[in-house]
């Protein structure tokens, strides 16, 4: 098989632009892992109480529950570019104020939580509007090798900020710690300003922030696709998560280590997941998406089960890498899915939605298989976390994942509605109708084709769609859904894709007759008298 020239995995760092913003975001996140390392470590200082140390994971980790959803929503309605801006002004602001109370003495407990959860928040805004951008910087081509390159960007951040963040508190305090933090944030804020980024043209049909949650809770509702994605996601990440919720007790009990050594299995898995990251494009010439995903279940059970029988120190580090590269293919393979199978109008609400997936998994997995520890044990539980995985594997691969490889370029191929007068754009709801004439023979796979239709209606902004035909003439079959107002029909028309477009011409094939389908649409009015 051929391979182009974009299929290596640095191939998304010739662009010019995907090469800058990925450094940057380097830097950046390797600042925030040195913030972590200081603020957890001043925390220890100022309370000696375990809930204390705990909220402070707690307060960094919880606004992504929060804010997934209505941070995707941001991402959609706002100029990403600015958007970005302001969130990364956000998180050196925060530094900023950690490192003056930290050099002046001031730094208590609620300050160092409430600082740490405006962090959290500001984390949990760039993380989808991050990951939007993304088909924006590279042709679709490399899009599944530039999400690579954003996870191996994170595990190289992840390999060095705690280690550095680590030796500039110990060599020079916290607030030169939280300085250089603030630092990379100057230098991602001028790499973000640099972006020659094209300005999004001035929209009257611009949705407003409820509007477009509801529309993107709509979209998650009605693709099938995506609803593939986030339950492969949801299998995985359930199952997968035992050994991550265990294995500060798989260091301690089974192995006997001290914490040294569990840093030092925690650097194991970040530099496996570099490594898989390198050899992603090879693995990706062999196997498809299912088949990487399924493999990387099954390296994940067979790790978790080789973990439970307490192997040798030296062989546990060695195992990680595997986990490491495991458990990066599987998220470079469900994100790039989910990546391929948005359009643009949407992609923040929907990898919004998938982060929310990914986490909520993660946490009640933890939650689940912690449970189950108290009464099976640790090597117990991850031997029946191993089972569970490997079962879940071999059924959901019977599952498969969307190739990804629609057109979903708008194609406004839709003509300007029909008016007798400029409709104003809150009126609503409105009803449209399409009346189509099929003949007897051309009926079931019409209405085959027509129920393909259905989803690509609730996608771009239907709340209620059927299909009737004429009780005096069984040929004529009407369409008919309902959207919320006349502005949001209007982004229908902008909404509909190449590929959609492709279907409805499958739909039009059955219908008969020189003219084409009469598609009608009606506005509510007000009783008389009513307000």
């Amino acid at each position: 098989m051929s391979v182009t020239k974009s299929s290596g995995s640095f191939a998304p760092l010739r662009h010019s632009v995907f090469a800058v913003l990925w450094a940057a975001t380097v830097l950046g996140n390797t600042g925030s892992f040195m913030r972590d390392v200081a603020s957890s470590w001043l925390m220890t200082d100022l309370s000696a109480a375990p809930a204390a140390v705990a909220m402070v994971q707690a307060a960094g980790t919880l606004p992504i529950f929060l804010l997934a959803i209505p941070a995707g929503v941001l991402s959609d309605i706002l100029d990403r570019r600015k958007f970005l801006i302001a969130v990364q002004i956000l998180l050196a602001s925060v530094s900023l104020t950690l490192m003056a109370l930290a050099y002046t003495g001031l730094l208590t407990v609620s300050s160092l939580i409430g600082l740490t959860f405006l962090g959290g928040i500001g984390a949990a805004l760039m993380g989808p509007t991050w990951q939007a951008v993304v088909p924006e910087l590279v042709p679709r081509e490399d899009v599944k090798s530039a999400v690579a390159l954003n996870s191996l960007g994170i595990n190289i951040a992840r390999s060095i900020g705690p280690a550095a963040g680590g030796l500039l508190l110990a060599a020079f305090g916290a607030a030169v710690t939280y300085g250089v933090d603030v630092a990379t944030y100057v230098l991602v804020i001028a790499a973000l300003i640099w972006w020659p980024r094209a300005k999004d043209a001035n929209d009257a049909l611009s949705e407003g922030f409820f509007g477009a949650f509801r529309a993107g809770l709509r979209y998650t509702r009605a693709s099938p696709t995506l609803h593939v994605v986030l339950l492969r996601a949801t299998i995985f990440f359930a199952f997968a998560s035992a050994v991550w919720a265990l294995l500060p007790l798989v260091a301690r009990q089974l192995l006997g280590g001290d914490a040294s050594f569990y840093g030092i299995l925690l650097g194991a898995v970040g530099a496996g997941a570099i490594g898989g990251a390198l050899v992603m494009p090879r693995l990706r010439q062999r196997l498809d998406a299912d088949g990487l995903l399924l493999g990387s279940a099954l390296v994940t059970a067979l790790i978790m089960a080789a973990l439970s029988l307490a192997p040798p120190q030296w062989l546990a580090v060695v195992i990680l890498l595997f986990l490491g590269a495991a458990w990066i293919t599987a998220l470079t393979t469900l994100n790039g899915a989910a990546q391929a199978i948005l359009p643009n109008w949407v992609r923040g609400r929907g990898l919004a939605v998938y982060l929310t997936v990914f986490n909520g998994a993660m946490t009640a997995g933890s939650l689940g298989w912690g449970a189950v520890g108290e009464v099976a044990g640790v090597s117990g539980t991850l031997v029946i976390g191993a089972g569970g995985l490997l079962v879940a594997g071999l059924i959901m691969h019977r599952i498969k994942l969307p190739s990804g490889d629609a057109d979903l370029v708008p194609s406004n191929h839709w003509p300007e509605p029909l008016v007798a007068e400029p409709v104003p754009h809150d009126r609503g709801p409105v009803l449209i109708l399409i009346e189509y004439n099929v003949e007897k023979h051309h009926r079931t796979a019409f209405l085959h084709t027509l129920d393909k239709m259905s989803h690509e209606r609730r996608r771009d902004g239907a709340y209620g769609w059927g299909v009737t035909e004429d009780s005096a003439d069984p040929q004529k079959i009407v369409e008919w859904f309902m959207v919320e107002s006349w502005a949001e029909h209007l982004r229908q028309h902008k909404r509909v894709s190449n590929a959609d477009a492709d279907l409805q011409g499958q739909m039009l094939a059955y219908h008969s007759g020189t003219d084409k389908p009469v598609v009608r649409h009606f506005l509510a009015i007000n009783r008389p008298g009513a307000a």
